[in-house]
């Protein structure tokens, strides 16, 4: 079977894995636009058939934008070896009619390129109308040249049922509905896949022409398998390899991280170097070793994660600030001499453009055609599934618009089906399309949609990685990407370096950058290698769940977690980060551990032998490293068997792996001699880890920026909180919700202003810092810059220094009228105003030049009188919405506070904590998170934030079912339940939802199904 890809190879990985799973031999090639708009089918041979394919992709890729490719006819001689073409009626569109001399003209082209043996002449039939002349006249061509006739079926869909998605396919396509696609369509379902004797008795008449296509394919013997790739070496200094480089680096890193190198480190770095040299990956960690340093060169943050922190070379190297060596971490989980694919090292950077500066530094290393991002297949999901078939059926817009919001930002599998949703949408059940729109769905869901770009992940190569995969354009200027996903380059062995951008990275970078810029002898600047670790104030946040803003820990699950955890020391937050996940939830974990750790119950072990393993998490397993470790202790796994154990824990792909391994290790353990029930327990435990398992490396990493982030939170919180509205959007909180939380902690928050904002929010003093013109709706940067530039100008004959009116704001900086507009209604031009009205009726006024010339300096011509204007002050509730509508927050009053004293019986989130057990209270608030977690079963949580703080409701799925709209669509809510006070974690259970209704209430946006 072959697989022909329009303008590349992007489904030839998985469907050559696919193809051989089955005993299928698969055959690469694609499909080719020219520049006429005619389609020239090619197949690959041979390795340098594939080269040559991929090269000549590449080259058309990258002289075109994102989406576009067209292959120049006069370029096919020099890519043509190792290829083999086809001609068909509709590959070559020069042929308007079947005349002659334009038949001979061509094929007399592909011969001379391709050679007589590579050139096909291709037929199909599926009965439509016309078929049999052009197939005559293809079958009389190839005799006039001597070629031979190949039969194929043109597949497009694997069973004929696949015509209906290939018919919406093509609605979405040329952005059309099917009632008016006419002959856009396809005729009839014979384009699926035919079997042999259906393929003969198809083309009885010309059996040469199925002998043919039997003998090009034995012929075709290329194999992804072996693509050849070789990563890049590293060029090192006089009289080094790379491995004795590396040895030298590597041991100098050492005496500067640690006081004394003991014997346990220098008998792991031994291993490790030994192993690393084996491997022939010594290039590898000295090329990630120069891009860090790149970026500490540059002022880039940077810190390594992911299981490079298992690492004590990549420790040394400073690539990671994790020592694996006091932390008991398992190298395995790493690098063992049985790993087929490389080594896994993510690079954190600041997201943005310290991130791309990185990004780019690569690509100009390595060039256009040795680096490249690689690709991140999009699926279709319920929605933009559904919304799409919709659309093809040509359902109404209010139909899908009313879909997508049921639909929120998630799939709701657990409690309504698809039926029900739709017909909740407007479409009733005994519409005449709703059987197709259902059997559409579940025929489309999950197929790909698109090629976007991954988050991070680099592949670069020794020579031309166009050699080995197409690349192409990305939508975002200087970005070139691959063809192929993360999992099919590691597939290949092809090397991925991730440089991930991390938006709290950003943040820390910039706070700590404010913290030095303000530095003075009894406030000394910071860094985050000299955070204080084991500072009273900040676990105390922690313990409070006081954590909106600080990464990995703000999340409504890890704050009713923290009360219950009290962290005390480095380690808990490890775990804190760590505790939230699918795998400790689903493995019920989190309860044995927590109440384990506050005395409720005893600590015990699988086995005494696990005691050194488990000691540090109370006897509970949280940790691959630790699932490894025990799986080494109990079942004496080797190395290769623990990297077994390792892939099966991370391959989100395959249960039956999970399985395979659960087999392997009870038999190993029953041979042991280890009891039935400790066998039971320790495989339940590991087996809850498959597909959700998180390594004690990963969250070591992140508990460095959440405990640097909390510290920075109570002991600089201007810079910190200044910083998190620098770098929006991020995290789990809107730039609303931040700004309040700073006020409800004595940071005082400056509005916007023309005469002392900068493009970023400032810090004044210790306890102050001023909005910038970044949280303000659609204004652009540059103009934002502009007004900085001339308010700090010096004087001129243009003009220079401070605005010392309004018409001379406006004279010296180009905005639009609309912009003006913006910035009255937020009072940024108050200080040229008695009051924002007045500013925005003085933007309206025309400003006018007198018959002389322009008045200078910012000097108002004398005739121009200053009229008064004529409009009220804004009432504080206008003030308040007007700044959510410029800005979606405000430094004023919340809105809920505006209320209160019509709210009586509603309780604030203060005071939620002397709440008795099992009352029925109410709570209000604009909503700012709604959250229904996969391990929830169908249940939702809702954040409602006031002017005190933030309440929690919980909402069962059949109350979810009654007021799904209401949940989904109604920024403020009041919500009657019964108190759940727990351990200082308050939750209200849902009885009764309503909306909080009222003309001066906007809100924030929320972080919804995410």
């Amino acid at each position: 079977m072959a697989l022909l890809d329009r303008n590349g190879v992007y489904g030839a990985q998985r469907f050559s894995v696919a193809a051989r799973e089955h005993g299928v031999r698969p055959i690469i090639g694609a499909e080719l636009s020219m520049e006429d708009d005619s389609v020239l089918p090619v197949l690959v041979e041979n390795r340098a058939g594939y080269k040559n394919l991929c090269e000549l992709l590449t080259q058309a890729h990258l002289r075109s934008e994102k989406g576009k490719c067209a292959v120049l006819w006069n370029e096919l001689p020099q890519f043509a070896e190792g290829l083999v073409a086809f001609f068909r009626r509709d590959a070559v569109s020069k042929l308007d009619c079947f005349k002659q001399s334009s038949f001979k003209e061509d094929i007399r082209f592909l011969i001379d390129v391709f050679g007589r043996e590579n050139v096909f002449v291709e037929i199909q039939r599926h009965f439509v109308r016309g078929e049999e002349q052009i197939n005559r006249h293809l079958v009389d061509l190839a005799r006039a040249h001597r070629l031979s006739i190949l039969a194929t079926n043109g597949v497009q869909y694997a069973k004929p049922y696949g015509r209906e998605v290939l018919d919406v396919f093509t609605c979405i396509r040329e952005h059309i509905h099917l009632d008016v696609a006419g002959k856009l369509l396809t005729q009839n379902a014979e384009r699926h896949l035919k079997s042999d004797r259906e393929m003969q008795e198809l083309f009885r008449d010309l059996p040469e022409a199925i002998e043919n296509t039997m003998r090009l394919a034995e012929r075709l013997t290329f194999s992804l398998e072996n693509l050849g790739y070789e990563f890049p070496d590293f060029p090192v200094p006089a009289g080094h390899s790379m491995e004795s480089f590396l040895r030298t680096i590597v041991w100098f890193g050492a005496q500067q991280r640690y006081a004394a190198v003991s014997a346990k480190v220098k008998r792991q770095l031994e291993e490790e170097l030994t192993l690393i040299s084996k491997l022939g990956f010594s290039g590898y960690f000295l090329i990630v070793w120069d891009i860090i340093n790149f970026c500490r060169e540059h002022n880039i943050m940077v810190q390594g994660r992911g299981s490079a922190a298992n690492s004590a070379v990549c420790y040394c190297l400073g690539i990671t600030p994790v020592d694996p060596v006091s932390n008991n971490l398992v190298f395995e989980r790493f690098l063992n001499e049985s790993r087929k694919g490389w080594p896994d090292i993510d690079l954190d950077l600041p997201s943005g453009d310290r991130r791309e500066a990185a990004i780019q530094e690569i690509y100009r290393r390595y060039g256009k055609h040795g680096a490249a991002m690689t690709a991140n297949v999009i699926s279709y999901r319920g929605r933009s599934a559904a919304r799409e078939i919709g659309k093809a059926l040509n359902f109404s817009t209010s139909i899908l618009d009313r879909f997508s919001h049921l639909f929120a930002n998630g799939d709701f599998p657990h409690t309504l089906d698809l039926q029900s949703q739709i017909e909740q949408a407007g479409l009733p059940k005994s519409h005449p399309r709703m059987p197709a729109f259902i059997r559409l769905y579940q025929a489309i869901y999950g197929l790909p949609r698109h090629l976007g770009q991954h988050s991070g992940g680099m592949i670069i190569c020794q020579n031309k990685l166009s050699s080995f995969v197409p690349l192409e354009n990305a939508s975002m200027p200087g970005r070139v990407v691959a063809q192929w996903d993360k999992d099919d380059c590691e597939d290949l062995g092809i090397v991925k370096v991730d440089l991930l951008g991390l938006g709290m990275m950003s943040v820390m970078q910039d706070a700590l950058e404010l913290c030095r810029q303000r530095e003075r002898p009894n406030r000394p600047g910071l860094d985050l290698a000299h955070i204080p670790k084991d500072d009273e104030k900040t676990f105390e946040i922690m313990q409070h769940a006081d954590t909106i803003g600080v990464f990995q820990i703000e999340s409504r699950a890890q704050m009713a977690t923290l009360p219950r955890m009290k962290p005390k020391c480095f380690y808990d937050v490890v775990i804190e980060v760590a505790i939230i996940r699918p795998g400790p939830i689903q493995g019920d974990m989190v309860h044995p551990y927590l109440n384990r750790r506050a005395g409720k119950e005893s600590v015990t072990y699988f086995d005494e032998r696990l005691k050194p393993v488990l000691e540090r998490t109370l006897g509970v397993p949280l940790f691959q490293e630790q699932m490894l470790k025990i799986a080494m202790i109990m079942a004496d796994f080797s190395g290769n068997e623990a990297e077994e154990l390792r892939r099966a824990l991370s391959f989100h792909r395959s249960e039956e792996r999970m399985n395979k391994v659960s087999v392997k290790l009870r038999t190993a353990m029953e041979r042991k001699g280890v009891a039935p029930d400790k066998i039971d327990k320790i495989i339940q435990s590991i087996s809850s880890f498959a597909l959700y398992g998180f390594p004690e490396s990963h969250a070591i990493s992140f508990a460095i920026l959440a405990y640097g982030s909390a510290y920075l939170k109570v002991h600089r919180a201007p810079e910190f909180y200044a910083s998190l509205l620098n770098n929006q959007p991020m995290g789990f909180y809107t730039p609303a919700t931040i700004v309040k939380d700073a006020q409800r902690h004595g940071v005082k928050v400056k509005p916007v202003c023309v005469k002392k904002s900068d493009w970023r929010c400032t810090v004044i003093d210790d306890n102050t810092f001023r909005l910038g013109f970044c949280v303000v709706n659609g204004f652009r940067k540059e103009h934002g810059e502009e007004i900085v530039r001339e308010r700090l100008a010096t004087a001129s004959p243009s003009g220079g220094g401070q605005f010392d009116s309004l018409e001379d704001f406006k004279r010296r900086v180009s905005l639009s009228k609309e912009e003006l507009r913006t910035l009255a209604e937020l009072g940024a031009l108050n200080c040229f105003a008695d009051h924002r009205r007045a500013a925005m009726w003085k933007v309206e006024e025309t400003l006018h030049d007198d018959l002389v010339g322009t008045p200078r300096c910012g000097v108002r011509s004398a005739q121009r009188a200053d009229p008064t204007s004529p409009l009220l002050r804004m009432t504080m509730p206008e003030r308040v919405r007007a700044d959510y509508e410029t800005m979606n927050l405000t430094a004023g009053p919340h809105p809920m506070k505006l209320l209160r004293e019509r709210l009586p019986h509603i309780w604030r989130a203060i005071d939620l904590s002397k709440a008795k057990h099992g009352a029925i209270v109410q709570i209000a608030g604009n909503v700012i998170c709604r959250q229904r977690p996969g391990t929830a079963k169908g249940f939702v949580f809702v954040s409602l934030e006031d002017e005190t703080g933030v309440s929690n409701a919980i909402v069962d799925p059949d109350l979810f079912e009654r007021f799904r709209l209401l949940i989904t669509e109604e920024d403020f809510l009041i919500i009657e339940g019964e108190v759940q006070n727990s351990d200082n974690v308050v939750l209200i259970k849902t009885r009764e939802i309503r909306p909080l209704a009222h003309d001066e209430l906007v809100g924030s946006e929320s972080h919804d199904f995410r």
